[in-house]
């Protein structure tokens, strides 16, 4: 396969590339960043849409910061409720009202939002719905799905890695760990099965109920092919774990705000236990939730279940978030980032056809995700083998060289600022990158 015509210069990245290897592991400081094309870059500034790195490249972008950026880079807004609050103080070890504005919001919106707690991050987040859960069920370990990711500490680590001759059958999975240096006794915390298998689900909870305390699941599986649950299957999860007294636990750091102010919980109408929240909470600044129903979060509330923090709820963090629903909650925000997103989504799926490539586009439009493949769809991690990663690595690199940044696993998420014009100047650049694959 030919290489992509390279047409940007990244001379100045790749000379603080070699800077920042002197006194920075790897030269990063997240594993993912080294993944750039051709190299990890460094950026100067964002505003909007675009993002711009040392070089003088202008991207359009639709990685959003992996997400974060919901509301477009530097939106005026968040500046201001982040400059203003911050006057007052940056850090109090202690309460302050907008903590409780920012809660009553999310009680507002969120279904399962009855009490909440928050933290900085989702993986931290994610450990405090496995000890709340354990707490009140007496039990111990948690169902989980191969290619959902729920943060980078060593229990959740597992499950990661795509290789069909290591992983075992569907019905009998081995979970396989993500890096070198995982405990490898946390193993024994989880079960690990395919998702969108409701009966495989059923019959492990018959077996093996006593000891699952939840089950934890993203409500579309954003971080693989962005794979959307079968009909029925979310439901099947609620009924089993209300059967079984077990916590379902939603994984919204990605779905949270981007499917809508309710999370993917209010999209298809299905109320978990215990959420997470994040990424899209507070437009980059480092803060997530745990959100639940009171008869779950009382251990929380009573003290029970310890969770601390001395970062938690900074008041640029508070204030940025409240900023960031703001923006989300003028009329018909959402419903312009679907249009948009289902626009481009449909867009990409012409030119594949129109220049004869097997670009398979999915997702619900806020995001979604393209590779290549001769099949019609992709419904769980197993199946992802399916891509051409080889090909879909040059696609992402020919578009980032075209001036169009997605992220690296084809991942694409839609803004609140991008327009029509964005939309359609990404397809142009899509059907000329495809074009120059063949």
């Amino acid at each position: 396969m030919q290489e992509i015509n390279m047409q940007l210069s990244h001379e100045k990245s790749a000379a603080l590339l070699e800077r920042s290897k002197k006194v920075l592991a790897g030269g990063v400081s997240s594993e993912f960043r080294k993944f750039n094309h051709p190299h990890a870059l460094f950026y100067d500034h964002a505003e909007g849409v675009y993002i711009y790195d040392v070089d003088g490249n202008k991207y359009l972008d639709f990685t959003l910061s992996q997400g974060p950026m919901i509301v477009g880079h530097s939106h005026p807004h968040v500046l201001k409720r982040v400059r203003d609050y911050s006057e007052k103080g940056q850090l109090f070890a202690g309460q302050h009202i907008l903590e409780i504005e920012l809660a009553e919001k999310l009680n507002k919106y969120i279904p399962s939002a009855e009490l909440m707690r928050f933290c900085l991050d989702g993986s931290t987040a994610i450990q405090t719905a496995f000890r709340v859960a354990r707490a009140k069920t007496g039990r111990n370990k948690f169902i989980r799905f191969e290619g959902h990711y729920h943060g980078w500490l060593d229990n959740v680590s597992w499950g990661l890695t795509l290789n069909k001759d290591k992983m075992g059958t569907r019905e009998t999975p081995i979970p396989l760990p993500w890096s070198e240096g995982i405990a490898d006794g946390v193993k024994h915390e989880f079960i690990i099965l395919p998702w969108n298998d409701l009966e495989l689900v059923k019959k492990t909870m018959a077996e093996n109920h006593n000891e699952i305390a939840a089950i934890i699941t993203e409500p579309i599986m954003c971080n693989s092919s962005c794979i959307l649950p079968e009909e029925g299957f979310l439901q099947g999860l609620r009924d089993v774990c209300t059967h079984y007294n077990s916590a379902l636990i939603f994984d919204e750091v990605i779905t949270g705000f981007r499917t809508g102010l309710g999370g993917a919980q209010k999209h298809f109408g299905i109320t978990p236990d215990l959420s997470i929240f994040a990424k899209a909470l507070a437009s980059g600044y480092p803060i997530s939730a745990i959100v639940g129903k009171k008869e779950w979060m009382h251990s929380l509330a009573e003290g029970k279940v310890i969770h601390a923090g001395t970062m938690n709820s900074g008041c640029a963090l508070i204030a940025a978030a409240l900023g960031t629903i703001e923006v989300l909650e003028q009329e018909g925000t959402h419903e312009r980032i679907y249009a948009l997103g289902h626009r481009l989504m449909e867009g990409l799926r012409k030119a594949a056809k129109e220049t004869g490539q097997n670009l398979l586009v999915q997702g619900l439009g806020p995001m979604f995700h393209t590779g290549f493949a001769d099949v019609s769809k992709i419904k769980e991690y197993r199946e992802v083998s399916a891509y051409e990663q080889p090909k879909s690595k040059l696609f992402i690199q020919g578009m980032q060289q075209r001036g169009v940044r997605i992220i690296g696993r084809g991942l694409w998420y839609i803004s609140a600022v991008h327009e029509e014009k964005h939309i359609d100047h990404a397809i142009e650049m899509a059907k000329e990158t495809l074009i120059e694959l063949k």
